[in-house]
């Protein structure tokens, strides 16, 4: 491996070690962390094996399904009935899938994350989140969740997770053979100047957000009184990593356009683990109006507007959208 001048021995606790004690759902989450390297390695070898973006299916709500798309559900799906899951939501299946009758947690995941971008070097993601087994199964509010975490794989892969007391992120060690904390207790900065959105889309907006961005573009001389960078990764997982490292905000919010009336990203496997591990770093995470956490989901597959990150900046997009509503 490449050493810098300043390189000296591996830092951060290995990751293993971290989680040894905490039992519970910190088994579940070790679980898709050793799990997570193998999809790591797939993911960059390209097309040297095969075409990891050919299209063998349609999931639930319409998206075409790419090789790389079923092959991590499946091998998501094996290292969660290993570690004792009873059920399991994924992004790739319509159905809940049974995996162990007595297990005691449920796992709702996005096994991959941004598979529009696979085979071009953007950033792609896991998404999961891990409830208590009830009756009620997936259908209940996100406040249920126990655990929530993601993958980040760029050019480090990286593991972000909470068990409800903070935020840690941790990093693949490849000459450890397995994940080191990078980052603990992990806080975002309640305001920022970095907004992450499609511009494209901004004129399918409701009128109260199309006036927030152009109060953003205003810069230091309009109503905001200061300059914004805008961003767009097209990943929530990417977004996500970035805004918990550097601070910022993403906005994702339902339009005028078929099938994006409510949203479009996934509120039980996407916008919950994101809004748990943003509330649990300090920021906030709403559909516009309602914090997310705080949804009653009515179906499996449901989908939301999402803005999280900055609280401050959350909450001043909620204030445009009411405002706008009132008039």
């Amino acid at each position: 491996m490449l050493r810098l001048p300043n390189d000296g021995p591996p830092q951060g606790e290995p990751l293993d070690a971290y989680l040894s004690d905490k039992g519970g759902a910190a088994a579940i989450v070790l679980a898709l962390a050793h799990a997570l390297p193998p999809l790591a390695d797939r993911l960059a070898a390209g097309r040297l094996h095969g075409d990891p973006e050919a299209v063998v299916g349609v999931n639930d709500s319409g998206d075409k399904q790419k090789a790389l798309d079923v092959a991590a559900h499946d091998h998501m799906l094996a290292a969660l009935r290993a570690a004792g899951v009873r059920k399991v939501l994924s992004e790739e299946a319509e159905a809940v899938i049974d995996l162990n009758p007595e297990g005691a947690f449920d796992v709702a995941i996005d096994p991959i994350d941004g598979s529009g971008s696979i085979g071009i070097g953007a950033p792609l993601g896991m998404l999961f989140s891990v409830l208590p087994a009830a009756e009620a199964g997936f259908l209940r509010p996100g406040r249920a969740t126990v655990a929530a975490g993601y993958a980040s794989f760029g050019h480090s892969c990286d593991y972000g997770f909470s068990l409800g007391a903070g935020v840690t992120i941790a990093t693949y060690d490849r000459e450890l053979g397995g994940f080191r904390i990078a980052r603990d207790q992990v806080r975002l900065k309640p305001d920022t100047k970095s907004i992450a959105y499609n511009a494209s889309n901004e004129r399918h907006w409701p009128v109260g957000l199309q006036a927030y961005a152009r109060d953003l573009r205003a810069g230091k001389d309009g109503p905001r009184g200061k300059d914004f960078n805008m961003r767009w990764l097209a990943a929530a997982v990417g977004e996500l990593h970035r805004i918990l490292l550097q601070g910022g905000m993403f906005m994702y919010p339902a339009d005028i356009r078929r099938g994006y009336e409510r949203g479009r990203l996934r509120l039980v496997y996407e916008a919950v683990p994101i809004a748990f591990l943003i509330e649990q770093a300090g920021g906030h995470a709403t559909d516009g109006a309602e914090p997310i956490l705080d949804r009653q989901p009515g179906a499996l597959h449901e989908n939301t507007p999402l803005f999280f990150g900055a609280a401050e900046e959350v909450d001043t997009v909620g204030r445009y959208l009411t405002t706008a509503n009132l008039a």
